[in-house]
């Protein structure tokens, strides 16, 4: 990819986002081929929101992390044996909400932080019958 032609049609700042959207998907997928999140995209999907502030301390960031049902029970795939250890257990929670990110299971901005990714609505079926025409008759 060359990043300076790249970066003068869709801007350097999107094509480093979708290089570290790739990366951690690659990642996420390493470590967690076998983990069902279900748990973590449904308190999402049930109107669940979380937006960490920048300035944000370990204590806190790890305190709102911890209220995302199921995040912290996978954060030993990552190598964090201590969830008493603050930094590196909300390190990884967010690590796992970036990878779930990364894979388009749950949304991301800069304005709303984390959250539920609106469900695709199924496709409308034509109707098998036409409108001019009558019920079908039932031969058996």
């Amino acid at each position: 990819m060359e990043l300076e032609y790249e970066g003068e049609l869709k801007g350097a700042d999107t094509i480093a986002r979708e290089l570290i959207r790739t990366a951690v998907g690659r990642v996420f997928s390493k470590h967690f081929t076998d983990i069902n999140f279900q748990p973590v995209i449904q308190w999402f999907e049930m109107g669940g929101e979380l937006k960490l502030p920048e300035l944000a301390n370990t204590t806190d960031r790890f305190q709102q992390l911890s209220k995302i049902q199921g995040v912290m029970d996978h954060i030993g795939k990552l190598g964090v044996q201590d969830r008493k250890d603050a930094g590196a257990a909300a390190a990884a929670a967010e690590m796992i909400l970036e990878g779930l990110w990364a894979h388009r299971r749950i949304g991301r901005s800069e304005e709303r932080g984390f959250y539920a990714d609106k469900p695709r609505q199924p496709e409308q079926r034509e109707p098998r019958e036409s409108p001019n025409r009558g019920p079908r008759r039932q031969f058996n």
